[in-house]
This record gives C-alpha cells, structure tokens and sequence, in this order.
C-alpha cells in the first residue's frame, strides 16, 4: 500500500510540475494569456509542497521522481500534444521507471 500511495504522490507532483510549465510555455510560444502565469505559479507552488510530503531524504525524493516524471512527461506528450511515442520512449520510460524502483525500494532499507 505504501509503494501505491508514494507511486500515486510521484504522479500527482509530476503533473503539478509539468502544469507548472506548460502554461507559461503556451504564453511564450502560443500567444495564449499572460493571465496563465497566475495558475502556473499555483501549480508550482503545489509541486513544491508535494515534494516536500514524501518521507525520504530529500535527495532520494528528487532522483527517484525523476523516473516517474519522464513517464508521466511521455503520456503528456502522447496525451496532451497529441505526438504518438515511439518503441524507444516506452522503453525509456521503462528504464526510469526500474532506476525509480530500484532508488525508492533500496532506500528504504538503508
């Protein structure tokens, strides 16, 4: 149950982050409103306070998020862009997603 709820928090800081972003991005690039500054600091400001909810080290926290956040950026990508992945994004995201386990799980026997 443990591995789910800190797996389902990776994702939920993942998404905040890439909201966090991609909003200032459609500002930039898209011509889209300043006003989505104002949500993208919210979001932001969510993806920090969600980082700081996990028990680890911080350390360990930030690289084994890494791995979930290349995943969730791919479904993005796929979702959100509409851009169809490729045989090596899956198995990129694979990869990450092992290292992930690998840090969390390793970690908490240390």
């Amino acid at each position: 149950m443990l591995i789910a709820k800190t797996f389902l928090l990776f994702v939920l800081t993942a998404v905040a982050e890439i909201v966090g972003c991609y909003l200032p991005y459609l500002w930039l690039k898209k011509g889209a409103s300043a006003w989505l500054l104002v949500p993208a600091a919210v979001s932001l400001a969510l993806f920090a306070w969600l980082l700081s909810l996990h028990p680890a080290a911080a350390g360990r926290v930030y690289a084994a998020y890494g791995g979930v956040y290349i995943a969730v950026a791919l479904l993005w990508l796929w979702k959100v862009d509409g851009v169809r992945l490729t045989s090596w994004d899956l198995v990129g995201a694979a990869v990450s997603l092992v290292g992930m386990g690998i840090i969390v799980v390793g970690g908490w026997r240390a």
